[in-house]
């Protein structure tokens, strides 16, 4: 019998990583949209998930030959099973819609008016998309959508770059702001699609309250697992706390929304949605769970394998926390006219916003004066960002410490 070729494990790593990302966005886009078809395709993924996990422990015990080799190879296979782990709780969160478990129609038309959320359509053949490339389509550009994978039959594309060419009858997974999608539907040639609403339900304050919570589960799951990856790239402590405390965070309001839960149960009215706002608190609880357990190694000071660098995106990069001072030249303007990415080089994680944080925020969020932004670039990228928020950067040349100074009269 023939041997299987040897595997890369960099790019398993990666594809892993990227594949349960995407199971995270797709399970709750199903729930918010009642979607059948972008929770089976959470499904699929799933597959595709579980042969990649099977195949990496395999190279992880067959490259172990040392002691060394097996303590370093330990940190891979820790990674592994959190991946493994936040594609579950993808999966916890689709089934919802798959098992028609039920949801409470304010919460479905709550989250739909997010300000990111993902969409799933099919491209057709006499379409504008059809036959062109993403770059020459430009969606971010027309529609503020941003396509973060296709799937082409029973093949998967995550994050294609600008040289993709849209084929007919192409699955396109897009995230971007809910004005954009019947636009983008309607360049696909997909039939109009109208957003999810309330109803005529009456007010329930218990059950408006556990929507609240549930809202700030989702978000702040999200955010644990962003940040979890980023603290991992980075070997950064300050991130791994910033994930545990966001877990701890989780912790709680998985308690606040089972006593709304049971209070709003307690009102005479049907039960049957109340079962999916429990299960989906215990899938967000599980996404934090999972972001923890990643960074557990950064706190621990484990020794790290070099392909996880490799395969999360390695970079020389650092990390910079600051905040926007009141008269900056950041505050009150929006992402796109402040244009980060240009102007620092750095890339903006996270805001952390009265106590809360937009994680992968995008265009249209607008800075506000004490909000802290968390942003990834080179050092000279740092100092830059400090200046437009209204600081200037004092570095210590004994211990290499970073203070930030405001700069008076900032405008």
């Amino acid at each position: 019998m023939d041997e299987k070729p040897p595997r890369n494990l960099k790019a398993m790593l990666s594809e892993a990583k990227d594949a349960s990302e995407l199971m995270v966005d797709l399970g709750y886009a199903a729930l918010f949209f009642d979607h059948l078809g972008m929770a089976e395709e959470v499904v699929d993924l799933d597959e595709r998930l579980d042969e990649l996990v099977h195949e990496m422990r395999e190279v992880c015990i067959l490259a172990a030959r040392s002691p060394h080799d097996a303590e370093q190879m330990s940190s891979v296979l820790h990674v592994i099973a959190t991946i493994e782990q936040i594609g579950n709780a993808a999966v916890d969160i689709s089934r919802i819609v798959t098992h028609r478990l039920g949801i409470p129609a304010a919460l479905v038309a709550e989250l739909a008016a997010a300000e990111e959320v993902s969409h799933r359509v099919r491209v057709r053949e006499s379409s504008e998309l059809a036959g062109r490339s993403l770059a020459d389509v430009d969606l971010p550009v027309k529609v503020a959508m941003r396509v973060v994978a296709i799937r082409r039959g029973k093949e998967w594309i995550i994050d294609p770059d600008g040289d993709e060419i849209v084929l007919p009858d192409d699955i396109l997974i897009l995230r971007g702001p809910p004005d954009g999608i019947a636009e983008v539907r309607a360049l696909a040639g997909a039939p109009q699609w109208r957003p999810p609403s309330a109803g005529d339900d009456p007010t329930i304050t218990d059950l408006d309250r556990a929507v609240d919570v549930l809202v700030e589960m989702k978000n702040t799951s999200e955010v644990a697992v962003g940040l979890a990856y980023s603290a991992l790239l980075f070997y950064d402590q300050s991130l791994a706390a910033e994930v545990s405390h966001l877990e701890d965070r989780l912790d709680e309001m998985r308690e606040r929304l089972e006593v709304w839960v049971l209070r709003a149960a307690a009102e005479h009215i049907d039960p049957s949605p109340l079962r999916g706002l429990l299960h989906l608190g215990s899938a967000a609880e599980e996404l934090g769970d999972a972001a923890r357990q990643m960074v557990w190694l950064v706190e621990q000071g484990e020794e790290m394998h070099p392909v996880l660098g490799l395969a999360l995106g390695d970079s020389d990069e650092v990390i910079a926390r600051v905040p926007v001072a009141a008269g900056s030249q950041l505050e009150g303007r929006s992402l796109r006219e402040a244009n980060l990415e240009l102007e620092t080089g750095s890339y903006l994680l996270a805001i952390r916003r009265a106590g809360r944080y937009i994680y992968r925020p995008r265009s249209p969020v607008r800075l506000e004066a004490g909000d802290e932004l968390i942003a990834i670039g080179p050092d000279d990228g740092r100092d830059r960002l400090a200046e437009l928020a209204g600081f200037h950067v004092v570095e210590d040349d004994d211990t290499g410490e970073i203070e930030l100074v405001r700069t008076p009269d900032a405008t």
